[in-house]
Protein backbone atom coordinates (compact mmCIF):
# COMPACT_ATOMS: atom_id res chain seq x y z
CA UNK A 1 0.00 0.00 0.00
CA UNK A 2 1.40 3.22 -0.64
CA UNK A 3 1.09 6.42 2.17
CA UNK A 4 0.78 9.31 0.09
CA UNK A 5 -0.21 9.40 -3.41
CA UNK A 6 -0.09 12.61 -5.71
CA UNK A 7 -2.50 13.82 -8.30
CA UNK A 8 -0.86 16.33 -10.61
CA UNK A 9 -3.66 18.17 -12.98
CA UNK A 10 -6.53 17.34 -10.42
CA UNK A 11 -8.71 19.60 -11.86
CA UNK A 12 -8.18 19.17 -15.87
CA UNK A 13 -10.03 16.79 -18.03
CA UNK A 14 -7.87 14.21 -17.43
CA UNK A 15 -7.56 14.84 -13.72
CA UNK A 16 -10.99 14.46 -13.41
CA UNK A 17 -11.36 11.03 -14.99
CA UNK A 18 -7.96 9.86 -12.89
CA UNK A 19 -9.84 10.69 -9.63
CA UNK A 20 -12.73 8.34 -11.12
CA UNK A 21 -10.55 5.28 -11.41
CA UNK A 22 -8.91 5.68 -8.35
CA UNK A 23 -12.30 5.15 -6.44
CA UNK A 24 -13.63 2.85 -8.44
CA UNK A 25 -10.26 0.67 -8.92
CA UNK A 26 -9.74 1.13 -5.00
CA UNK A 27 -6.18 1.85 -5.37
CA UNK A 28 -4.71 0.99 -2.36
CA UNK A 29 -3.31 4.57 -0.38
CA UNK A 30 -3.63 6.27 2.36
CA UNK A 31 -3.76 9.86 1.79
CA UNK A 32 -3.95 11.16 -1.88
CA UNK A 33 -2.74 14.95 -2.52
CA UNK A 34 -4.21 17.07 -5.27
CA UNK A 35 -1.67 19.53 -7.32
CA UNK A 36 -2.16 21.78 -9.63
CA UNK A 37 -1.03 25.52 -11.09
CA UNK A 38 -1.96 28.46 -8.90
CA UNK A 39 -5.31 29.71 -10.91
CA UNK A 40 -6.71 26.28 -9.24
CA UNK A 41 -5.47 26.57 -5.97
CA UNK A 42 -8.15 26.36 -3.36
CA UNK A 43 -10.59 24.79 -4.87
CA UNK A 44 -12.15 21.47 -3.41
CA UNK A 45 -12.68 18.18 -4.79
CA UNK A 46 -15.39 15.39 -3.57
CA UNK A 47 -13.52 12.08 -3.32
CA UNK A 48 -14.62 8.79 -1.33
CA UNK A 49 -16.91 11.20 0.92
CA UNK A 50 -14.07 13.66 1.76
CA UNK A 51 -13.55 17.11 0.64
CA UNK A 52 -10.01 17.68 -0.09
CA UNK A 53 -8.54 21.12 -1.48
CA UNK A 54 -6.20 21.58 -4.33
CA UNK A 55 -2.36 22.74 -3.58
CA UNK A 56 0.07 24.46 -5.10
CA UNK A 57 2.20 22.68 -7.34
CA UNK A 58 6.13 23.36 -6.36
CA UNK A 59 8.86 22.08 -5.23
CA UNK A 60 7.63 21.05 -1.28
CA UNK A 61 4.91 19.36 -2.60
CA UNK A 62 6.37 16.19 -3.29
CA UNK A 63 8.07 15.86 0.27
CA UNK A 64 6.75 12.58 1.59
CA UNK A 65 5.36 11.55 -1.59
CA UNK A 66 5.58 7.74 -2.70
CA UNK A 67 3.63 7.43 -6.20
CA UNK A 68 2.96 10.75 -8.32
CA UNK A 69 -0.08 10.09 -11.24
CA UNK A 70 0.28 13.23 -13.54
CA UNK A 71 -1.76 15.19 -16.28
CA UNK A 72 -0.17 18.17 -17.53
CA UNK A 73 1.27 19.93 -20.36
CA UNK A 74 4.40 18.83 -22.08
CA UNK A 75 6.34 22.12 -20.49
CA UNK A 76 5.03 21.89 -16.76
CA UNK A 77 6.03 17.95 -16.82
CA UNK A 78 9.72 18.88 -17.71
CA UNK A 79 9.60 21.10 -15.15
CA UNK A 80 7.79 19.44 -11.69
CA UNK A 81 8.88 15.61 -13.11
CA UNK A 82 13.00 15.93 -11.59
CA UNK A 83 11.62 17.74 -8.60
CA UNK A 84 9.29 14.54 -7.75
CA UNK A 85 12.25 12.64 -8.42
CA UNK A 86 14.39 14.30 -6.07
CA UNK A 87 12.15 14.23 -3.58
CA UNK A 88 11.73 10.08 -3.45
CA UNK A 89 8.32 9.59 -5.56
CA UNK A 90 8.16 7.97 -8.50
CA UNK A 91 6.10 9.69 -11.55
CA UNK A 92 3.57 7.97 -14.47
CA UNK A 93 3.22 11.03 -16.56
CA UNK A 94 0.98 11.55 -19.13
CA UNK A 95 2.05 14.06 -20.68
CA UNK A 96 4.07 13.80 -24.07
CA UNK A 97 7.32 15.35 -22.86
CA UNK A 98 9.38 11.62 -21.44
CA UNK A 99 8.04 9.71 -23.62
CA UNK A 100 10.94 9.15 -25.95
CA UNK A 101 13.15 10.02 -23.78
CA UNK A 102 15.73 6.87 -23.59
CA UNK A 103 15.84 6.62 -19.86
CA UNK A 104 12.30 6.57 -19.39
CA UNK A 105 9.96 3.67 -20.21
CA UNK A 106 7.06 3.50 -22.07
CA UNK A 107 4.34 1.46 -20.57
CA UNK A 108 1.23 -0.30 -22.01
CA UNK A 109 0.76 -2.67 -19.16
CA UNK A 110 -0.86 -5.15 -21.77
CA UNK A 111 1.97 -4.56 -23.66
CA UNK A 112 5.67 -4.29 -22.36
CA UNK A 113 5.05 -4.04 -18.45
CA UNK A 114 8.61 -5.64 -17.88
CA UNK A 115 10.02 -2.42 -18.99
CA UNK A 116 8.80 -0.51 -15.97
CA UNK A 117 11.61 -2.51 -14.11
CA UNK A 118 13.88 0.35 -15.91
CA UNK A 119 12.52 3.08 -14.55
CA UNK A 120 14.50 6.07 -12.83
CA UNK A 121 11.67 7.59 -11.26
CA UNK A 122 9.65 8.88 -14.03
CA UNK A 123 7.58 6.18 -16.36
CA UNK A 124 5.62 7.64 -19.26
CA UNK A 125 2.09 7.12 -20.65
CA UNK A 126 1.87 6.69 -24.28
CA UNK A 127 -0.26 8.61 -26.84
CA UNK A 128 -3.94 7.78 -26.32
CA UNK A 129 -4.35 6.35 -30.02
CA UNK A 130 -0.77 4.65 -29.44
CA UNK A 131 -1.97 2.67 -26.53
CA UNK A 132 -5.14 1.13 -28.06
CA UNK A 133 -3.26 0.32 -31.69
CA UNK A 134 -0.76 -1.30 -29.62
CA UNK A 135 -2.52 -3.55 -27.71
CA UNK A 136 -4.06 -5.37 -30.70
CA UNK A 137 -1.06 -4.88 -32.54
CA UNK A 138 1.43 -6.55 -30.06
CA UNK A 139 0.19 -10.19 -30.48
CA UNK A 140 0.09 -9.72 -34.38
CA UNK A 141 3.83 -8.30 -34.58
CA UNK A 142 5.26 -11.08 -32.20
CA UNK A 143 3.51 -13.68 -34.75
CA UNK A 144 4.13 -12.50 -38.18
CA UNK A 145 6.40 -9.68 -38.02
CA UNK A 146 4.30 -6.28 -38.77
CA UNK A 147 5.88 -3.66 -41.03
CA UNK A 148 3.09 -1.39 -42.05
CA UNK A 149 -0.08 -0.44 -40.80
CA UNK A 150 -2.45 2.02 -41.86
CA UNK A 151 -4.13 3.97 -39.15
CA UNK A 152 -7.24 6.37 -39.37
CA UNK A 153 -8.05 8.04 -35.50
CA UNK A 154 -11.46 10.26 -35.20
CA UNK A 155 -10.57 12.03 -32.12
CA UNK A 156 -13.11 13.95 -29.37
CA UNK A 157 -12.60 17.93 -28.71
CA UNK A 158 -11.68 16.45 -25.25
CA UNK A 159 -8.02 15.45 -26.46
CA UNK A 160 -7.69 19.37 -26.11
CA UNK A 161 -8.38 19.52 -22.62
CA UNK A 162 -11.68 21.60 -20.93
CA UNK A 163 -10.33 24.34 -23.24
CA UNK A 164 -11.78 22.23 -26.54
CA UNK A 165 -15.05 21.04 -24.85
CA UNK A 166 -16.16 24.26 -24.09
CA UNK A 167 -15.09 25.56 -27.31
CA UNK A 168 -17.28 23.01 -28.81
CA UNK A 169 -20.41 23.43 -26.72
CA UNK A 170 -19.90 27.73 -27.65
CA UNK A 171 -19.14 26.50 -31.48
CA UNK A 172 -22.39 24.44 -31.67
CA UNK A 173 -24.86 26.81 -29.78
CA UNK A 174 -23.48 29.75 -32.51
CA UNK A 175 -24.20 27.80 -35.39
CA UNK A 176 -27.37 26.84 -34.35
CA UNK A 177 -28.76 30.34 -34.52
CA UNK A 178 -26.56 31.21 -37.35
CA UNK A 179 -23.39 32.72 -36.38
CA UNK A 180 -19.94 31.98 -36.51
CA UNK A 181 -17.74 31.27 -33.06
CA UNK A 182 -14.42 32.33 -33.78
CA UNK A 183 -11.85 30.02 -32.85
CA UNK A 184 -9.60 29.82 -30.15
CA UNK A 185 -8.22 26.66 -29.32
CA UNK A 186 -9.23 24.89 -32.93
CA UNK A 187 -7.78 26.38 -35.98
CA UNK A 188 -11.19 26.57 -37.80
CA UNK A 189 -14.94 26.70 -36.06
CA UNK A 190 -15.00 22.93 -34.58
CA UNK A 191 -19.63 22.84 -34.11
CA UNK A 192 -20.68 20.78 -36.60
CA UNK A 193 -17.13 20.02 -37.81
CA UNK A 194 -14.69 17.98 -38.95
CA UNK A 195 -10.61 19.15 -38.93
CA UNK A 196 -8.93 16.51 -41.08
CA UNK A 197 -5.83 17.47 -38.94
CA UNK A 198 -4.35 16.67 -35.30
CA UNK A 199 -1.42 18.13 -34.62
CA UNK A 200 1.32 20.45 -36.41
CA UNK A 201 3.42 19.61 -39.38
CA UNK A 202 6.61 17.24 -39.19
CA UNK A 203 8.12 14.45 -40.73
CA UNK A 204 7.76 14.48 -45.06
CA UNK A 205 4.19 16.45 -44.50
CA UNK A 206 3.21 13.66 -41.70
CA UNK A 207 2.16 15.66 -38.22
CA UNK A 208 3.08 15.27 -35.15
CA UNK A 209 -0.12 13.44 -33.96
CA UNK A 210 1.06 11.00 -36.67
CA UNK A 211 4.59 10.85 -35.71
CA UNK A 212 4.15 10.23 -32.10
CA UNK A 213 2.20 6.95 -33.45
CA UNK A 214 5.53 5.56 -35.31
CA UNK A 215 8.22 6.72 -32.79
CA UNK A 216 6.23 5.59 -29.66
CA UNK A 217 5.03 2.41 -31.61
CA UNK A 218 8.96 1.81 -32.48
CA UNK A 219 9.43 2.11 -28.93
CA UNK A 220 6.89 0.22 -26.87
CA UNK A 221 7.93 -3.16 -28.89
CA UNK A 222 11.66 -2.52 -29.05
CA UNK A 223 11.66 -2.61 -32.77
CA UNK A 224 12.67 0.32 -35.46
Amino acid sequence: MYETLALVGATGAVGRIVLEQLAERELPFKRLKLLASERSVGKEVRFRGETLKVELLEPSAFNHIDLVIASTPDEVSAEFAPWAVKAGAVVVDESGYWRMDPKVPLIVPEVNPEAVDNHQGIIASPNCSTTQMVVALSPLHRAARVRRVVVSTYQATSGAGLAGNEELNDSVRSALVGQTHPPKTFQHPIGFNLIPQIGSEKHEGYTSEEMKMVYETRKILGDE
